[in-house]
């Protein structure tokens, strides 16, 4: 009788067990999907800019052009592309007062959930979702992703940026209009910042990124998705997720920030096409995806920046929410073998 598996994160030090004798295929996921209750008024979608705070960021379309601006109390613009706001309900928000040169808030308490919270939306289209948006509105994301992190990494309150995407009721979203978030904290999580500092070991201790090397040596495993000229997609080691991937780029960098446009539309490409495979093979399930980054100076060189895509096929239940060990009924080499067959379709 063959034993289950176990298996350690590249970095982090979290086990999940791979049950190979639990294992199940890719398809027994697949379900009649959930319609997200309809709501009569969508406050995101075109001619209901009034429903919700001006856009500190737009993308409009002028002339075949795009052309960046923002929203004021007084005028809400049409014709966008695309469009970032506040939250309206935020889990960080503005300090009152600017921090001063060190970065210290002068008028609010310690301990206070000061950063920043927006809603990207991603197209004036309800359903432009990844899988089937049109490509250049998929680089217009990108584009909107690298403004908003921009700005907001540039304020001194701000130690990191989380850029994430809910996808479907079952995984979070609240609102079915096609649609990112940006959450701007004042501490680095800790994911994060336990991924920087193994990151930063293995530089010290090898001379290299970790995430380059894992990058050279999965392109020759069964885990492999997809190689492309300026991206990778893998089925990690470790998946604590059935069907999990994760997207990397191939020149090293601790966050996009300096995507050329090849590699923006590269991304854009791989993005689409991963996610298209992801809802073919189960029927458009609920996921949750998370860019992981540094604005970190000290981490540039030992940090490599990805996007992580978990899909929602399973509960955690009581082993994994009192032990943080996780168990994955689908292997990843099975995972990488099923999506790089409907990369093809």
């Amino acid at each position: 009788m063959p034993y289950n598996e176990l298996r350690k994160d590249y970095l982090l030090d979290r086990w999940v067990v791979i049950a190979t004798e639990r294992a199940r295929r890719p398809t027994d996921f697949v379900k009649q999907k959930k319609e997200q209750a309809a709501v009569s008024v969508c406050p995101l979608c075109p001619g209901n800019e009034h429903m919700t705070p001006p856009a500190m960021l737009l993308y409009l379309n002028s002339n075949e052009e795009i052309v960046k601006d923002k929203d004021t109390i007084d005028l809400r613009h049409k014709n966008w592309l695309l469009r970032c706001i506040p939250n309206l309900f935020p889990a960080f928000t503005p300090p009152k007062q600017d921090a001063d040169e060190t970065g210290v808030m002068k008028s609010e308490v310690f301990g206070s959930a000061v950063g920043h919270h927006e809603v990207l939306v991603e197209s004036p289209n309800h359903d432009a979702h990844p899988a089937s948006a049109e490509l250049p509105q998929l680089i217009n994301v990108i584009n909107g992703y690298i403004d908003r992190l921009r700005e907001l990494s540039a304020k001194p309150y701000v130690k990191y940026v989380s850029v994430f995407r809910n996808h479907g009721q079952e995984a979070g979203a609240s609102l079915s209009h096609a649609h990112s978030q940006l959450i701007a904290m004042p501490f680095v999580p800790t994911t994060v910042d336990q991924e920087e500092a193994a990151s930063m070991k293995f530089l010290t201790q090898q001379g290299k990124c970790v995430f380059c090397d894992l990058i050279v040596q999965e392109s020759k495993s069964p885990r492999l998705i997809l190689d492309s000229e300026h991206f990778v997609v893998i089925a990690p080691y470790a998946s604590v997720n059935p069907l999990e991937f994760w997207i990397l780029p191939k020149r090293h960098a601790a966050n996009p920030l300096i995507l050329t446009e090849s590699e923006k539309e590269s991304f854009a490409r791989t993005l689409k096409a991963t996610l298209k495979a992801l809802k073919d093979i189960v029927n458009d399930p609920p996921y949750n995806y998370g860019i992981h980054l540094s604005i970190n100076k000290e981490s540039r060189e030992c940090y490599h920046w990805h996007l992580e895509v978990y899909p929602k096929l399973n509960i955690w239940a009581g082993f994994e929410k009192s032990t943080g060990v996780y168990i994955n009924t689908v292997p990843p080499e099975t995972a990488a073998a099923e999506l790089k067959k409907f990369l093809n379709h």
